[in-house]
């Protein structure tokens, strides 16, 4: 049955039929329903794409993604994206991923806002300067930034507390005995990364330990950068007794390294990874500075970038989730 037919048979005219369906406030309660049950009852489904026409809306959200290899690989942003898809779902609505390359990455943001193809966007990966949300706010276009940046006028986002995560990690190793602590970073260029490694620099600066600059590595985001910068600061000396590493997939690496050079994790070296680590390289008693699950990220993202979507106040839809720290055997005192 089509719309007119659904008409015909109610004896109201499309226009109101159309509108009843598309939730108009308009249309009084009584016709809404009676217009709803029939629908139900003749098994009609509203077509997609007028009905898009009709409410102005595309009932899609979209990424613009660099991917990276590790990305299909990488069970934490896997679960990202599956709660944004399941919460999607729930609201016969869809998640499009657009990947790019890097260098034409604001181009297609243009692309996509001057075509409204999508009701709004996730930014990720945010930059310390990002010239993506400074178009976006430009433009007035709903968006969600997963992270945070320092462009000054207000906009909605979600994030972990960065600053606190690394204090856990250093306040942890502190408590053992440690004074020789390296980081190891993803590019600072990323605004996650720059807030770890300045978390980590404040906390060493307060407990009055100087930090070798051989032991800060940066500019590692997947699991062979992670090995090569374990494999940098093992050939230092003297060597870290401690290890941060600010990302899970270098962690893994990171970690993989200590294991190949023969190296008792916990005693010898304590390690600890932000992110969750559950790798057949490694095992999965790695001590990390643990972040709530992804796929909750995921369906939380979505809730506030449909709020965006509604009309509220991107100033008001700002979320710091805490991270903890959790034990594992990666972790002991100072040698001697």
């Amino acid at each position: 049955m089509n719309l007119k037919s659904l008409a015909r048979t109610l004896g109201i005219s499309k226009t109101t039929v159309s509108r009843a369906l598309n939730g108009y406030p308009e249309v009084n309660a009584i016709t809404r329903e009676r217009v709803m049950a029939a629908a139900k009852a003749a098994g009609y489904e509203a077509n997609p794409m007028a009905r898009s026409l009709a409410v102005g809306r595309t009932n899609v959200f979209g990424i613009i993604y660099p991917l990276l290899p590790s990305d299909l690989g990488d069970p934490m942003f896997l679960g990202v994206v599956g709660g944004m898809s399941a919460a999607l779902e729930k609201s016969k609505m869809n998640l499009i991923i657009a990947p790019v390359s890097p260098q034409n990455e604001l181009p297609s943001y243009e692309q996509m806002v001057r075509g409204r193809r999508v009701d709004g966007l996730v930014v990720s990966r945010t930059l310390v300067h990002d010239e993506r949300i400074a178009y976006l706010v430009k433009k007035g276009f709903p968006f969600i930034a997963h992270g945070r940046t320092e462009l000054k006028q207000p906009y909605a986002w979600f994030d972990y507390d960065n600053e606190a995560g690394i204090r856990l990690a250093c306040d942890k190793l502190l408590g053992l005995g440690h004074q020789r602590i390296a980081l190891i970073s993803a590019p600072l260029e990323f605004n996650f990364a720059r807030q770890r490694r300045d978390s980590f620099n404040a906390c060493m600066q307060k407990a009055g330990l100087a930090v070798d600059p051989r032991h800060l590595v940066d500019n590692t985001l997947d699991r062979r950068s992670g090995y090569q910068a374990m494999q940098q600061l093992l050939a230092t000396s003297p060597r870290p007794t401690a290890v941060i590493v600010d990302n899970h997939l270098s962690g893994v690496g990171a970690v993989r390294a200590l294991l190949d050079a023969g190296i008792d994790i916990g005693t010898e070296m304590s390690v600890i990874v932000w992110g969750s680590v559950e790798d057949t390289l490694v095992g999965s008693n790695v001590t990390t500075i643990d972040q709530p699950g992804s796929d909750q990220a995921g369906a939380k993202m979505i809730e506030m970038l449909s709020a965006v979507v509604g009309g509220a106040d991107p100033a008001s839809l700002q979320v710091l989730w805490q991270p903890t720290l959790v034990p594992g055997a990666t972790v002991g005192p100072c040698p001697q």
